[in-house]
């Protein structure tokens, strides 16, 4: 399946791809994550998205799609993909239709997540990263064993710059201005399923699996 998730910064979709990729066995494709790895390899493009990102901007569309447009060509992606933070507005869309079209394929669902900015702000504000390993975690709701240890790596987890209150709420403003619109541009073309992301976890994810069935038959 070819997939697009949707959904304001916090709402959860990387950790329901994670969980969608174990169930449909097709690649996890995050672009703030390719951009951030860029950044902490100190690649050509790591430099010029790394004051962008920790401003809480948008990384300009030339750049984004061309990434995508390389990732795309992965043979890893021949039997499908979820893509979890692009497009993010209108004109990504319509370029991510034209890099499909070259290779004969389309998207069969956009998944988008629903969620408030209270939620968001809560939620990212205690999110915790391992700089070693990347695994996330919740200071609330999936804290680390011990104290602020990573569990796996025994590194101390750090809060992102992205995850600071007012770049959080700044990227929720965001969201809503720009990627928002995405919402209507894909019920038009009858791919779009909505849903309450501020449920417990595994009843998101059996949710979404279950509006996927559907659309596989």
């Amino acid at each position: 399946m070819r997939l697009v998730l949707l959904g304001a910064p916090g709402a959860g979709k990387g950790t329901l791809a994670k969980d969608l990729v174990n169930h449909l066995n097709i690649p996890h494709i995050s672009t703030g994550d390719m951009f951030r790895e860029a950044v902490a390899a100190g690649t050509e493009l790591g430099r010029k998205v790394q004051s962008i990102i920790q401003s809480g901007a948008l990384v300009p569309d030339e750049i984004v799609n061309q990434v995508v447009e390389e990732r795309l060509k992965k043979d890893d992606c021949r039997s499908g993909f979820i893509f979890d933070g692009y497009p993010r507005t209108v004109p990504q869309a319509v370029t991510l239709d034209e890099i499909l079209s070259k290779i004969s394929a389309k998207l069969d669902a956009v998944i988008s997540l629903e969620i408030s900015e209270e939620v968001v702000v809560k939620r990212l504000t205690n999110r915790r990263v391992c700089p070693k390993c990347g695994r996330i975690y919740n200071m609330i709701s999936m804290p680390p064993k011990n104290d602020e240890l990573c569990d796996d790596c025994q590194v101390k987890v750090v809060v992102r710059d992205d995850d600071r209150e007012e770049v959080v709420r700044r990227r929720y403003r965001l969201y809503h201005e720009l990627t928002e619109p995405l919402v209507d541009y894909y019920r038009k073309k009858g791919i779009l399923i909505q849903v309450n992301s501020e449920v417990d976890h595994q009843d998101l994810v059996k949710k979404v699996l279950d509006r996927l069935e559907k659309v596989r038959t």
